[in-house]
């Protein structure tokens, strides 16, 4: 599972991506959704797919006390869509949503990415046009810009096309896959009975190869596809936001469809894709609600933190150090009174001087306040400064 989180080495960078997604989303009027952690299995095995490897492979699934099957969500936009469908939120399109909070799937452990971990995200419900996907990429390029991480990055953006695209495109897949099929890995020869277009995604560096020349799925797109994301890519560009085209990039789940994207790094090993999304106009429409197309992303906080870290500014503490019985009562009001004030206190509990000062190394303070009884009796107090 997850390791502990120590706040003075990770979690004060997930804060802070946590809040540069609420603050971007803010201006971008998106308002913050919380869901369940636990969540009816259905909500995940309708809506992202029985042949994907989250499903087949990744979900915590276990049956509740009164005999139904619950499910630890892997992922955030299935829930969400759940909700707007059960709280009567059809009606209140465009809708504008965003939130941050902890996942599950048993994969194996990898850099950044652990069985418990968490995401941020953002879901636009209700706009069926181009200027959607426009919006929600440069969001997370601005997600990214708040967090001085868009110039470790890289955008990569692709389409899946619509419903025609694909099944023109599948069938073309298919039968060069079919050619090339004992080259294959086992996964991918999973993949391909299943779900052939992850084929394309596979890690494994003999399937790169193979792969490489497979049919591009931008030769079979419809017109009004290619409309679509030639308008997307025209709106990116006016915007700045720069990019690259990978016919690679076809997202894990079921309900995507025309836009597929992710942002990309090079610093954090072979797994690189900090933001990942697209559009999902069938989703509701899987979970037995209306038809209502979708857009959005989410980004792995772990990962996000781990590039963040050497530019999160920790605020240092000032440490008070009572010596004697009477210093000891005047550093607890003291301190009560600084941190009202807004400052960050550490008060040493008990030791002698040496074991306090260590304490103040330990915590990184910026200045020690060396408070004796002697000392206080005469109203002064000695400032050090901790090595």
């Amino acid at each position: 599972m997850a390791p502990a989180i120590f706040s003075r080495k990770i979690a004060a960078p997930m804060r802070r991506v946590e809040d540069a997604c609420r603050s971007v989303a803010e201006r971008y009027g998106y308002g913050e959704i919380r869901t369940p952690i636990l969540e009816l299995t259905p909500v995940f095995s309708r809506s992202l797919g029985d042949a994907t490897d989250v499903v087949q492979k990744e979900m915590y699934t276990f049956e509740d006390r009164g005999g139904e099957s619950v499910t630890m969500r892997p992922e955030n936009t299935a829930s969400v869509a759940r909700a707007v469908l059960s709280n009567g939120l059809l009606n209140e399109m465009p809708l504008k949503l965003h939130y941050a909070g902890p996942m599950f799937r048993y994969e194996r452990p990898q850099k950044g990415r652990y069985r418990q971990f968490h995401q941020i995200g953002a879901e636009l419900y209700g706009v069926a046009e181009p200027t959607g996907d426009i919006e929600v990429i440069a969001m997370g390029a601005d997600v990214l810009a708040e967090l001085g991480l868009l110039d470790q990055t890289r955008l990569e953006l692709n389409t899946l096309g619509d419903l025609q695209s694909r099944t023109q495109y599948r069938d073309a897949l298919v039968a060069f896959l079919q050619e090339c099929r004992e080259g294959l890995s086992e996964d991918s020869k999973d993949r391909l009975e299943r779900n052939p277009m992850r084929v394309l995604d596979s890690k494994d560096a003999g399937d790169q190869a193979l792969v490489a020349d497979a049919p591009s799925i931008f030769d079979h797109l419809t017109d009004d596809a290619r409309a679509f994301f030639d308008a997307v890519q025209e709106g990116l560009t006016t915007l700045g936001v720069a990019y690259t085209l990978n016919p690679r990039i076809v997202r894990g789940l079921d309900y995507y469809c025309h836009t597929a994207f992710e942002f990309i790094t090079e610093n954090l090993g072979a797994q690189g894709t900090v933001i990942g999304g697209g559009r999902y106009d069938g989703l509701m429409e899987q979970m037995g609600g209306p038809a209502l197309p979708g857009v959005g992303w989410a980004g792995g906080i772990e990962r996000l933190a781990m590039l963040a870290a050497g530019s999160v500014d920790v605020r240092r503490p000032i440490a008070l150090v009572p010596l004697g019985e009477e210093a000891e009562k005047r550093a607890l009001v003291m301190a009560h009174d600084l941190r009202r004030q807004g400052h960050v206190i550490e008060l040493g509990y008990r030791g002698n001087l040496k074991r306090r000062m260590q304490r103040a190394n330990k915590v990184n303070a910026s200045h020690a306040v060396i408070m004796g009884d002697d000392e206080m009796a005469r109203g002064i107090v000695t400032l050090a400064r901790p090595r």
